[in-house]
């Protein structure tokens, strides 16, 4: 038997085309994907750069999914069939020294689905139980697929130490940006600005909580910071990946603020920073990496309804769009995409 697969082949080559059916090993769980997020991750692997973790074609991309398992193997004990559920994709060895040492997300062994193994952009996926989380009652399949990003975003949230009535900035408000407004509000953030150049996403910025939405190319940005009160802004959240955002960030942020560079950029660009104004401002730079153990805590957040991954959506589309979206920009700037592999559409 065969499955419907979008394979990746090196870049700027991806080809939907039939795919032997994955092999379910004693401790893994067959899912029927569903729904899998388009990620700036899989749009970095598209163009050749290096995402958080090495790819070696031909390789099925997709780490943001969710389905029903349709088989299990022999060992399985927590799961049975007709389950749903999501998937962690990031699995750790356990025993390497920064396994052992509780820092799981550098593991030196990981397994990556949808990077280093076979992943959700495909109808089926086999992936071990210990990755499989189930969905609450309220999560749909398209919510259970955001739930990766909405664990890695919590991980950075975790290590910029927001304080309850703190301002904060977040600069891009594609998906990423977009759920970082909610966390930080769920934190406590007495006042968040949202940096966004796309008005649409200004619009939705602010029905996800961001209390002042500024157009950083036609705006004088510290003006409008001034003007809504935010003299000091303690938490400066970078979503986009460029140098100038992150320079950006340094520049609006308040004393002793924390700088997270959660945008992904090009492994090999770099930043102009000014040594005297960290010294000056007693910054603290920081960036985060994937989603150690924060899984069950964005599902939680997503059935319990305190946090909305679904206004960001823009298209729900099959298989046979995801080049097109992989390679133009301008599709991507209008909002989130989910694929759902039963879906047929061009």
């Amino acid at each position: 038997m065969s499955m419907k697969s979008a394979v990746f082949y090196g870049k700027h080559d991806l080809r939907v085309e039939n795919h032997e059916l994955p092999n379910v090993g004693p401790e893994d769980v067959m899912i029927q994907v569903k729904a899998c997020g388009v990620c700036g991750t899989d749009v970095h692997i598209f163009e050749g750069d290096k995402g958080a973790a090495e790819v070696t074609p031909p390789a099925i991309l997709g780490h943001e999914f969710s389905g029903i398992i349709v088989e299990t193997g022999a060992m399985v004990k927590k799961y049975k069939t007709g389950d749903r559920v999501c998937v962690d994709p990031n699995c750790y060895c356990g025993v390497c020294e920064p396994c052992r040492s509780g820092a799981v997300h550098f593991c030196e062994h990981m397994i990556g689905y949808g990077t280093t193994i076979n992943g959700g952009f495909a109808e089926y996926c086999a992936v071990n139980e210990r990755q499989v989380y189930l969905l609450g009652e309220n999560t749909t399949f398209e919510q259970g697929a955001m739930t990766e990003p909405v664990a890695c975003c919590l991980h950075g949230l975790d290590k910029c130490g927001i304080e309850p009535g703190q301002q904060v900035a977040v600069i891009g408000g594609g998906m990423i940006g977009l759920l970082m407004v909610q966390l930080a509000k769920l934190a406590g953030a007495a006042k968040v600005a949202l940096l966004e150049p796309v008005e649409e996403k200004r619009r939705v910025g602010r029905k996800m909580g961001a209390d002042i939405c500024i157009d950083p190319l036609r705006e004088d940005v510290k003006a409008k910071l001034k003007d809504a009160g935010m003299n000091w802004i303690q938490t400066v959240i970078e979503c986009v990946g460029r140098p100038s955002t992150i320079e950006q960030a340094i520049e609006i942020a308040g004393k002793q603020a924390v700088i997270m560079m959660f945008g992904l950029t090009k492994p090999d660009e770099t930043v102009a920073v000014k040594p005297f104004t960290v010294f000056q401002k007693e910054l603290v730079l920081k960036a985060s990496y994937i989603n150690p153990y924060t899984q069950k805590r964005a599902l939680d957040l997503i059935d319990s309804g305190r946090i909305d991954v679904s206004t960001m959506v823009y298209e729900v589309c099959g298989l046979e769009k995801l080049g097109k979206i992989l390679v133009d920009p301008k599709l991507r700037s209008l909002g989130k995409y989910i694929i759902a592999p039963e879906l047929h559409t061009v």
